[in-house]
């Protein structure tokens, strides 16, 4: 009986912590859902539509965490700077339409990396991220100095974008390690062209983009959900192990009390 009712407290304390998740994941889902909608308005240019969904975005973006403290303040910082940019952009008609969406995709992105804990949609950029290093270092060795220079700013606004969703999914030190060559290449854009170790600085930095790339693959499964797996598990095997041993100690105790009175 004593069995019975330990096992129903551990089913009944793993179905709440389910349910917690549950609860987690669906809040999330619906922001990811409102910042993808805001996406698609800006990629068709319906900029004043995307304002309006980004501020739904913020109203239900606070609610959420006022009620269940889903972000950290790393988090909230980083989602609220991407969301102040999008804002900035699309109420911005003096800025380049392409600008404009790159920075909704940003908090896209960025809230995709939260919602996300494997497969982050920020990934899907791998191509274009590899392409443009490959387009730099041939205008260097072509000496093409016009192409090379589209091809850094192009390879500096690709990391703008992901700056937020890096700076979530990466270690503190790996960020800080390509934060700082980032920063290298963009301080010295004006004479990498001339230096003769710019070569080398750009095969290093991508090097570590594809690093990255190739280290965030798709899990078989929820972190979150393993955890709870574990910890399921190793509390279900301490039980047993504790009733089993209560068992075997009473039927000890029996045996030796049959065997005095014997």
């Amino acid at each position: 009986m004593r069995k019975k009712i330990l096992l129903l407290v551990i089913v009944l304390w793993v179905t709440s912590i389910s349910n917690v998740f549950a609860a987690s994941s669906s809040s999330l889902e619906k922001l990811d859902t409102i910042s993808d909608k805001a996406l698609g308005f800006a990629k068709q240019y319906r900029f004043e539509e995307s304002k309006g969904m980004l501020q739904f975005f913020s109203k239900q973006f606070m609610k959420t965490n006022a009620r269940e403290q889903l972000f950290g303040m790393d988090e909230l910082r980083i989602i609220t700077v991407a969301y102040d940019d999008a804002v900035q952009a699309v109420t911005n008609k003096d800025m380049p339409d392409t600008e404009r969406v790159r920075a909704v995709t940003k908090l896209r992105l960025a809230m995709d990396a939260v919602e996300k804990n494997h497969d982050p949609l920020w990934t899907a950029l791998e191509e274009q991220v590899m392409t443009t290093f490959a387009e730099s270092k041939s205008a260097l060795v072509h000496d093409d100095s016009d192409q090379f220079e589209v091809q850094i700013n192009q390879l500096t606004a690709l990391y703008d974008m992901l700056y937020p969703s890096l700076k979530m999914d990466l270690s503190p030190e790996t960020f800080q390690e390509l934060d700082a060559r980032m920063n290298y290449i963009t301080t010295y854009q004006p004479v990498l062209f001339t230096d003769k170790t710019s070569l080398k600085e750009l095969e290093v930095l991508e090097q570590d983009f594809k690093t990255i790339f190739d280290k965030t693959e798709e899990d078989d499964a929820d972190p979150s959900l393993w955890w709870v797996i574990i910890t399921t598990g190793s509390i279900i095997i301490s039980t047993l192990s504790y009733v089993g041993w209560r068992k075997y100690t009473g039927t000890r105790s029996g045996k030796t009390r049959k065997e005095q009175d014997d």
